[in-house]
Parts: C-alpha cells; structure tokens; sequence
C-alpha cells in the first residue's frame, strides 16, 4: 500500500518551497443582519496572510470573529468588504486544496472509518481504486492502521478527530484550516494529537502547504505556531502579531516559552481591562457588558489567590496551568473581580485589592454581604435592578422591560449574556431574586 509518507504526490518539502501566500485577507469586514433590524459588524478590516511553510494561529476569545474569519478563509461565508485570495486569485466559494477540520468531528455514524474517510473524495469523482488508495494512505499517516472497518461509535474522542483530519488530508489540501480541532477533546489526548501532527508537519509527511488554527488556548498557540495574530472583539480586529521563532520541539517549561505565553496573556488583559473602562466611561450606566463569569468562579478564583500558594498575586499564566484553565474561561473571571474591586488586573497579573483578602477569608454570610455591597457600588446595572424593584409596590418588573433597555445600547446576544450574568451575581448576593419559569425579578419585602 502506498503511504502518504513516501508518495511522491502527497509528500510536500515545506523547506524547499517559497513563502508565497496560500491564502491572502486584505481588509475583510463582515457584518451579519441582526434579527432586530440593523447590521452587526463582526470582523473589521482584517489584514491576514497564510504563507507556505508556516503554521499561522488566529487566537481570541469568544466573540472575536475567529471562526467567522476562517469560515471566510474556507471560501464557506462571503465577506462583507475587502477580497479574500487564494494562491493570488479572488476566492469565491470552496475551492479545491482548501481543507477544514472543524471543533465537531462531524463524521457519519452509518459509516465505517475507511468510508467516512472516503467521502471527502466524493465531490472529485475519482476512480474507485484511486478513492480507496488515498483513503487507505490518510488513515495509516494519520495513525488509524486497524480501525478502518470500525464505526464511529466504537472510537473514542481523539480517534474520531484523528478520522476527522484523515478525511481533510486525503483531498491533498493546499492549506489546512483548523477550527479549534483539539477543544472537545480531554487534556491527553489533545496533547497526543497536538504531538502527533507537529511531528508528521515537522516530518514533512503531510501534503498540504501552509496551517491556518483558530484557538482560544494561549499555550496550545505557542506551542504550534509561527506566528499568532491575536484578536480583539467587538468587533473583531488585529490587536497584535507576535513571531514565534523558538525552535520545535518546543519545551513548555522553558523560561523563553513562558515569556512568549506572558506576553500573550499581558496583551489580551491589557487590552481587555482597557475595552471595558472605555466602554464603561462612554456609557456611564448601567448598560455596560458584564464579562460572563459565574459567582461561584469568582469565589472560587479568589479563595485561590488568597491561598498561601499563591498569597494574592499571580501571573495569569501561571494560574491557568494547574486548573487547564483556557483563556475563554480565567478571563472573564479575572475581568469581573478587576470590575468588583476585588482585585487589579495589569500586564497579565491579577492581584487581590484589600477587600479581596478580606473575602477570600472569610465566611459565606460575609462574602454575600460585601459581593452585594461592591455589586450596588460598582456594577451600575445591579443597582438599577434593585432601584426599580424598590421602586414598585409589588417589588416585581419583567425581565424584558430590562432586556429592552439593555437592547437600546448592546446587541441582543451582548443585552442577554450581560443580563444572565447580572442575574447570576444578584441571587449570590440576595440582593434580588429571580424565577425562570415567570421570567421575573423580585424582592421579598420582609427579608429584605
């Protein structure tokens, strides 16, 4: 059996070949209808370029317009404004050497692995024999060799990715997309298949040219990147671009890695931190988007930086490692204690105010009382809440009258993480009370 390994069709020297560009986004907007009325901008002129012999990460947090940008890149969605190129030509639409492996695995469950790998070659109309050569050759580069009459259901998670990347490497892709492929997976066996394919890349076993990621893992971005272009939101832009020359394999423990994940999380923070005050001054009420982070992570954040381990302060880096905390999960959280004064963000470093020591020890009636204290202090929406049940005899208001305020200045899906989250912090601090199936805030007047 011919081996993608040692075919002369599929084996690609990327050291040989030109840094040309594979795929080229020259000041690419997108904008999608809100139900609503009105236009949401998503990604505002984005200027990227995938070049030939590079693996080139798109990291950002949710919300930032990364998987639209690669949807986009795939030919899948048009954009709004700007041109998108493929190997110098306007792209319209998919095109061929243009291969996406997506966070779902996607396969059919009615078929085997072998078939399942087959169908990416369907739309080409190949020869049978020619279909079952390359698909045969993909499984066994891709480390499937034994599993091909097997069906999906009979696999686990990684082996149903690794089907997943099998079924874009039999195409013989140009440029591979990679929309967060390793996030459904748990922490070993991403980290299997994380190896696995930088050795096959490194090892110039694999056809295509060039690697375009989307992920949300700063670690993951630096361990397999070139170079990362970080993402802001709202909407989505280039914040920054940082080259990774460390040389492969790449040790997590060395101190040069860490500085480059450092660098990456002062970035994003600094960034973040200067987002929400600018939004903050701009609207000066009660509109302003909450970060979506859960009381009980909050909580849970704190009690851990006031550990003796940790004594009050650290490097977000440093804290995201043991817990396997992505960056879409520790910094809303961080992000709401900097919002609460519970604590201070800057450069990548969160540090517990004095108010945040004090929470972090002490008991769960006094953590309510001082979480519903900064809640009345510092986040204008919880107060306004509060004020209007007050306010009214039956101490009760809809969720939509504060829904259609919200919505005068946010987008629908802003106005509802913001409320959900506000509502959240609200019960912790029994400053109000809330019943889903009504769709009702209240105040119990005695207890109260």
């Amino acid at each position: 059996m011919e081996n993608i390994m040692t075919s002369s069709v599929m084996k690609t020297n990327v050291d040989d070949v030109n840094k040309e560009a594979i795929i080229d986004l020259r000041h690419v907007g997108k904008t999608f209808s809100k139900p609503e009325g009105g236009n949401l901008p998503v990604l505002e002129d984005i200027n990227v370029t995938a070049r030939s012999g590079e693996i080139l990460g798109l990291l950002g947090r949710s919300g930032s317009g990364k998987s639209t940008l690669l949807r986009i890149a795939a030919g899948l969605i048009q954009a709004s404004k700007g041109e998108v190129l493929y190997k110098g030509k306007p792209l319209n639409g998919p095109a061929e050497g243009i291969a996406v492996v997506f966070q779902t695995f996607a396969l059919f469950p009615w078929l085997t692995v072998l078939e399942n790998v087959e169908a990416g070659l369907d739309a080409l109309g190949l020869p049978a024999d020619v279909t079952r050569q390359r698909a045969l050759a993909a499984i066994d580069v891709i480390g499937l060799d034994g599993f091909e009459s097997a069906y999906p259901r009979e696999l686990s998670g990684g082996m149903r990715q690794r089907v997943g990347f099998a079924r874009a490497l039999v195409v013989q892709p140009t440029i591979l997309l990679m929309d967060e492929p390793f996030s459904a997976l748990d922490v070993l066996t991403s980290e299997i298949l994380r190896s696995d394919l930088l050795d096959l890349w490194h090892g110039h076993q694999l056809p295509m040219k060039s690697i375009l990621m989307v992920t949300h893992n700063i670690e993951e971005a630096v361990l397999m990147c070139d170079r990362i272009l970080i993402l802001a939101s709202n909407p989505g832009r280039i914040a920054a671009e940082i080259e990774v020359s460390l040389a492969h394999p790449r040790n997590r423990l060395a101190p040069d890695f860490h500085a480059i994940v450092d660098q990456v999380y002062s970035i994003l923070t600094s960034r973040a931190i200067a987002s929400s005050d600018a939004q903050h001054q701009l609207s000066g009420s009660f509109t302003q988007i909450l970060p979506g982070a859960s009381s009980i992570r909050i909580c849970g954040l704190v009690e851990t930086l006031g550990s003796n381990y940790f004594n009050g302060e650290a490097d977000l880096a440093k804290l995201s490692r043991p817990f396997v905390l992505g960056v879409d999960m520790l910094l809303p959280i961080a992000e709401a204690l900097h919002l609460l004064e519970f604590a201070e963000l800057k450069e990548g470093t969160i540090r517990l105010t004095a108010s945040g020591k004090i929470f972090s020890q002490a008991g769960m009636e006094e953590r309510k009382r001082m979480f519903r204290e900064h809640l009345l202090h510092y986040v204008p929406l919880a107060a306004h809440i509060r004020h209007v049940l007050d306010d009214r005899e039956e101490h009760q208001a809809p969720r939509l009258r504060f829904m259609s305020e919200l919505e005068d200045h946010l987008n629908s899906a802003e106005a509802n993480r913001t409320l959900r989250t506000v509502t959240d912090w609200g019960r912790y601090a029994e400053l109000f009370e809330y019943d889903a199936k009504t769709l009702r805030f209240s105040i119990d007047a005695i207890r109260s």
